[in-house]
């Protein structure tokens, strides 16, 4: 038995389950559901429809180039199995099913430290705009004093020296 891939969505069609579509030059059209079958016979392109495979690869959604990829390609030659290779078979498939998780890890935290960073620039870009907003009128309450009492000494030297001298203060 063989887990076949939908023609329009990707997903799999398990034996027993699907919508098969012959047409009339013997093309064979393997569907999951009738959702993909009818967007089909509609001619919908998948990569234009939101919640298909082919249209996240092309946003950049899911990991599109890996060479694990070709491991799932149907080959139609047939072989003689005896245990040996049976056995060497499953374990590749286990290891590139590992391999290809780890990559698709990978793509996903690669895609999310890009959203962070886009984040990150957004809210400093916010920050500094209303820094008005954020900042407490008591940040600075000791400094303008300070500025102001040495404002007012400078002032009262000022006035002391124009007395000292004996001058009129005219305004």
């Amino acid at each position: 038995m063989r887990i076949e891939t939908c023609y329009f969505c990707s997903s799999r069609i398990y034996p027993g389950h699907g919508i098969q579509f012959v047409r009339n030059d013997c093309k064979i059209f393997k569907f999951c559901r009738a959702k993909c079958h009818v967007a089909f016979k509609r001619k919908k392109n998948p990569r234009k429809v939101r919640w298909t495979k082919a249209h996240r690869k092309t946003v950049g959604k899911e990991l599109a180039i890996d060479p694990s990829f070709e491991f799932e390609k149907r080959r139609n030659i047939p072989l003689k199995y005896d245990r040996q290779t049976w056995t060497k078979a499953v374990e590749a498939m286990k290891k590139v099913a590992t391999i290809k998780q780890k990559r698709q890890n990978l793509h996903v935290m690669q895609r999310l430290r890009k959203g962070r960073e886009i984040e990150n620039e957004r809210d400093i870009r916010e920050v500094q705009r209303d820094l008005s907003l954020i900042r407490s009128p008591a940040a600075g309450l000791k400094e303008r004093k300070a500025a102001e009492m040495q404002q007012e000494s400078e002032e009262e030297e000022e006035m002391e020296g124009i007395i000292e001298d004996g001058g009129e203060v005219t305004l």
